[in-house]
């Protein structure tokens, strides 16, 4: 078995606090090596807020969390450096302020980074920039199914008067035809809206919708299987907005929404539901570092990112096997 070319460095030989601030110390490369299966790449981007702003700093903070992260998967069982190999390819140069510009510059070195045949696993930035990120996975693999674990829907149809805004992605999305709303699903979708029919507007657009009440109703087994069904064998991307998770643990956020599941409750749901899917791509977004004590949102974000990467182990050492 080949091990990883491209892993973290070793904790037990290079202090955890040395070193450059990576995403868990793994080499920082602007030109992705042929051998590298996965990449992360910052976009600090939070002009889309429409609350609190700060997201710009949340790749920074995550992957200064990071450092904490070991090696090995008690709970997959995996060693994801034992298949696979990855980068940390820095931060996309967005422009502050400028939306539909951002957009272009994502979308377009979104698509120089999958061409290589890689899997980008995206730190936000607010949950705007998914919506560039949809436009370049569609230009390579056309429409996909998306699996998005968010306390809000993002389908709002626009915001004063304007298109784009974290709270729009996925009207835009579906608009553009970059999904397939018939392989995808929303999960934790909870608290106020603007208007009685929000949700019902959000399952008209093709949506399968399972709010916060109906997944602590029906449990984490039932809901990870309502996601492999969901999804089936399309490709997918994975959308995170950290604010799924209830501010109780995760208050480093833009718009927290009470009445979320625990962070073990999202672990276990992310390795149940998640296991064996066809990834194309994953973002995590809407951390704010200034509202976050203790660093536990970045923490958790760091982590959930771990499970990212463990999941697209797992399938490759399912592939060899």
């Amino acid at each position: 078995m080949k091990m990883g070319k491209y892993k973290p460095l070793d904790p037990l030989e290079v202090p955890r606090f040395a070193g450059i601030r990576s995403f868990w110390r793994l080499p920082h490369l602007k030109e992705i090596p042929k051998d590298v299966d996965f990449v992360i790449v910052g976009i600090p981007f939070d002009t889309g807020a429409s609350y609190r702003v700060g997201a710009r700093y949340g790749p920074e903070a995550i992957r200064s969390q990071s450092l904490i992260l070991r090696t090995h998967n008690p709970v997959l069982d995996i060693s994801p450096f034992e298949y696979c190999s990855g980068i940390d390819y820095g931060d996309i140069q967005v422009i502050p302020g400028f939306i539909e510009h951002s957009y272009e510059t994502i979308e377009k070195e979104y698509r120089s980074i999958i061409d290589k045949e890689v899997i980008p696993i995206a730190l936000g930035g607010d949950h705007s920039i998914t919506l560039a990120e949809l436009r370049a996975i569609a230009k390579k693999y056309g429409p996909v199914a998306l699996v998005q674990f968010d306390s809000h829907t993002d389908t709002d149809p626009d915001y004063y008067g304007h298109k784009y805004n974290h709270g729009t992605p996925f009207i835009r999305a579906v608009e553009e035809g970059l999904l397939l709303t018939e392989h995808s699903i929303q999960i934790g979708i909870r608290g106020s809206t603007y208007s009685k029919d929000e949700i019902d507007k959000a399952r008209e657009l093709g949506f399968e919708i399972v709010t916060a009440e109906e997944m602590f109703k029906l449990g984490v087994d039932k809901v990870a299987r309502m996601i492999q069904e969901r999804v089936g064998d399309a490709k997918v991307f994975v959308t995170f907005d950290i604010d799924f998770i209830d501010p109780a643990y995760a208050p480093g956020t833009g718009t927290p929404e009470v009445g979320g599941p625990s962070s073990r409750e999202a672990l276990e749901l992310i390795r149940k539901g998640l296991k064996g899917l066809d990834f194309v791509g994953f973002d995590l977004v809407e951390v704010y570092p200034q509202y976050d004590p203790g660093f536990i949102t970045s923490l958790l974000a760091a982590n959930i990112v771990f499970e990212f990467i463990s999941l697209i182990a797992l399938n490759k050492k399912n592939t060899r096997e």
